[in-house]
């Protein structure tokens, strides 16, 4: 199970390079319901079904939550899937960020097409632990809820102008 919040940051966080940090570059092999993704973050390779549990979204809904299954790949496998993915790779670094109540902040900086989009979510232990989450100075608005901060559709993104022109719309 994976209980998560995202949001926008107003400011990114100083001296980034003292953090624990992945270089993650993943693909999808379906984007809807349920996503199969896979992923390599440094030198591990991840195949991971992710379906959203509920179909509508809840108003009452404090954060995202998804029943989540990863399974390992061997390098060859993750190369050959790469080959079948939908569309565009993603890669960016993430930045392992200690808040309080041993939580963390996944900051992601994203590259290649979405060079300059950043932006941050939280994992949860359970709803009541979202519920109960203060989001510190740095983070900006909450966008758990906004299609466009979904992996899967930056995926399908030509390029972060792309991104802007959305959300004008």
């Amino acid at each position: 199970m994976e209980i998560e919040k995202k949001y926008k940051i107003k400011k990114i966080p100083e001296n980034l390079n003292q953090y624990k940090k992945k270089e993650i570059e993943q693909g999808y092999l379906n984007t809807k319901d349920p996503v199969l993704r896979i992923r390599k973050s440094n030198d591990n390779y991840i195949l991971t079904y992710k379906s959203r549990l509920g179909m509508t979204e809840n108003p009452e809904d404090v954060a995202l939550t998804c029943e989540e299954v990863e399974m390992p790949l061997s390098k060859e496998s993750y190369e050959h899937l790469k080959e079948k993915v939908d569309q565009d790779m993603i890669s960016k670094t993430r930045y392992l960020i200690p808040l309080v109540d041993d939580l963390v902040a996944e900051l992601d900086v994203f590259h290649g097409n979405l060079e300059g989009l950043v932006f941050v979510e939280v994992e949860f232990k359970d709803e009541e632990e979202a519920t109960r989450f203060c989001a510190p100075d740095w983070f900006g608005e909450d966008v758990t809820f906004y299609h466009r901060y979904k992996n899967n559709y930056l995926a399908s993104l030509s390029s972060l102008e792309e991104f802007i022109q959305d959300s004008n719309n």
